[in-house]
């Protein structure tokens, strides 16, 4: 194990008896939620994948390590942290020099837990293209690490603030795989259905399995997006959360907001917007993704 890398004592267990290991951001705790719904949905949702039967490695860098696996007190630390860097490709060896703490976003987990050799990972929603992507070219770092690591992402989507069919269009170009639980169709994070088909439909956590099996012994690198569809009776209207989504973009338009900002500004309006609506939505899908994710996990060390 890498010198830089820490795993937990709980996930260090699993490892040497064989148990299966589900990977969790650490972005969505220090930067994607309010404080304290952010720490009561990173406890809930660990404790959904242990109920499943696999163990949580919530990923941040923490004192110069990569830390794979949080004590309560390191994720009660990263809920209320205001000075958290997100973490990304391109930021982790500073953070790690450094010594600042960091919350891993989809790509930068992505990385630990390849270099962990954690197969599956369960995140809300991942980053894509933007919309006007094809003019500023603001593509999430989130698609070019699925093209090159060699983990499964669990995700309810892509974030509905995106151009999704821009971001389909890109993960296809570089050969990532698309596959669609329960319906088929790519689901839209806060609804779900994009109304644009996924790749392939794998309903149960089996044929997943054996189709990212098949992937990575055939020599094919780079990742697979598991599309998870939140509940029907917890999502949002389309309608309501495309029209909400659209004010929110005029705003960050308008305030110069670009880069890293755009997504947690756009999240926080929408949940403004919604009376906090969008936030239980959230939270009732990265609960769904870990139940799939878990399942996933025992699945691939059959």
């Amino acid at each position: 194990m890498n010198e830089l890398i820490q795993l937990s004592p709980e996930v260090a267990a699993a490892r040497a008896q064989g148990l299966p290991v589900v990977a969790l951001e650490s972005t969505i705790i220090a930067h994607g939620m309010p404080w304290p719904q952010n720490l009561d949905t990173a406890r809930e949702v660990e404790a959904v994948i242990r109920a499943e039967g696999a163990v949580p490695a919530t990923i941040a860098v923490i004192g110069g390590r990569i830390r794979i696996g949080l004590t309560e007190e390191e994720l009660a630390q990263l809920a209320q942290a205001p000075d958290a860097m997100k973490l990304s490709r391109r930021d982790l060896p500073y953070a790690v020099a450094t010594g600042r703490l960091g919350a891993t976003t989809v790509a930068a987990t992505m990385i630990c837990a390849h270099l962990a050799g954690i197969e599956v990972f369960v995140t809300g929603g991942i980053g894509g293209v933007h919309r006007g992507g094809h003019e500023s070219f603001d593509i999430s770092a989130d698609l070019q690490e699925l093209a090159r690591t060699p983990v499964a992402v669990v995700c309810a989507g892509a974030k509905s603030i995106l151009d999704l069919g821009l971001t389909l269009e890109y993960l296809e170009t570089h050969g990532v795989p698309v596959l669609s639980v329960g319906q088929d169709n790519f689901a839209a994070f806060f609804t779900p259905d994009s109304g644009l088909k996924a790749d392939f439909r794998m309903d149960d956590a089996a044929t997943q399995a054996r189709f990212i099996r098949a992937k990575w012994a055939l020599g094919l690198g780079g990742g697979v997006v598991v599309s998870n569809p939140v509940p029907a009776d917890q999502a949002m209207p389309r309608d309501q959360i495309d029209a909400i989504t659209a004010q929110a973009l005029a705003e960050a338009d308008a305030q110069g907001i670009t880069g890293k900002a755009i997504t947690p500004f756009l999240l926080g309006r929408i949940k403004a917007l919604t009376g906090g609506q969008s936030l239980a939505t959230n939270i009732a899908l990265v609960k769904h993704n870990a139940v799939v994710g878990a399942r996933l996990a025992r699945a691939l060390q059959n």
